[in-house]
C-alpha cells in the first residue's frame, strides 16, 4: 500500500508554526500570529499539510464570501439567479514551506480546499481566491480557475465544474 507523503488536518494548537517558511513574510506571520485568533473568532477556517514527523509543510485557509453579480463574466452570471450576491467559499491563503516546493503540494491543498468546499453542506457557488501576484494567479488559472474581467488578481471557480458535483 502506498502511503500518502501528507496527512491533511485542521490546524489545532499541537502544531509546531515556528518553524515553517514559505518565503513569504506576510504568510508565514499570519500562520505564527494571527490564524489562532481568526479561528477561534469563527472568520476562518485553517488547514495544514503534516509530514510523519507533525511538521507543518504546507497551509491554507478557507471563509465564507459573496461574490457580486455584476462583477462576474456575463456568460457565468446569465444562468445565475438575479441576486447582487452569489455565495463564495474564500480560499485567503494558500502557502507551502520551502523545503516542500515543487513537489505538487500546493495542488495537493487546492484540490483539498476544493473538495472540502465542494462536498459541505453549506451551499456555495464557487471557491473564489484573491492572488497575490501574477505568479500566484497563473497557479490559479492552471487548475481552472477565472479572473473577475475587472480585478484579474481575484479568481473563481464554480463549484459545479469539479467532477461529479
Amino acid at each position: 500500500m502506498i502511503r500518502a507523503p501528507f496527512l491533511l488536518a485542521p490546524l489545532d494548537a499541537t502544531h509546531d508554526r515556528a518553524a515553517f517558511n514559505s518565503g513569504s513574510e506576510p504568510l508565514n506571520r499570519y500562520l505564527r500570529e494571527q490564524v489562532t485568533q481568526d479561528i477561534r473568532r469563527r472568520v476562518a477556517a485553517c488547514f495544514v499539510a503534516l509530514t510523519d514527523e507533525k511538521r507543518i509543510a504546507g497551509y491554507y485557509t478557507l471563509a465564507s464570501a459573496s461574490l457580486l453579480l455584476a462583477d462576474l463574466p456575463a456568460s457565468t452570471g446569465k444562468n445565475l439567479p438575479r441576486y447582487p450576491t452569489v455565495p463564495a467559499v474564500r480560499m485567503s491563503r494558500l502557502a507551502v514551506d520551502q523545503t516542500y516546493k515543487g513537489q505538487g503540494l500546493g495542488g495537493a491543498l487546492l484540490a483539498d480546499a476544493l473538495d472540502r468546499t465542494a462536498s459541505s453542506e453549506i451551499a456555495a457557488f464557487a471557491l473564489m481566491v484573491d492572488a497575490k501576484d501574477e505568479a500566484a494567479a497563473a497557479f490559479y488559472r492552471h487548475h481552472g480557475f477565472v479572473a473577475l474581467p475587472d480585478s484579474p488578481l481575484t479568481l473563481f471557480l464554480p463549484l459545479k465544474t469539479i467532477s461529479g458535483r
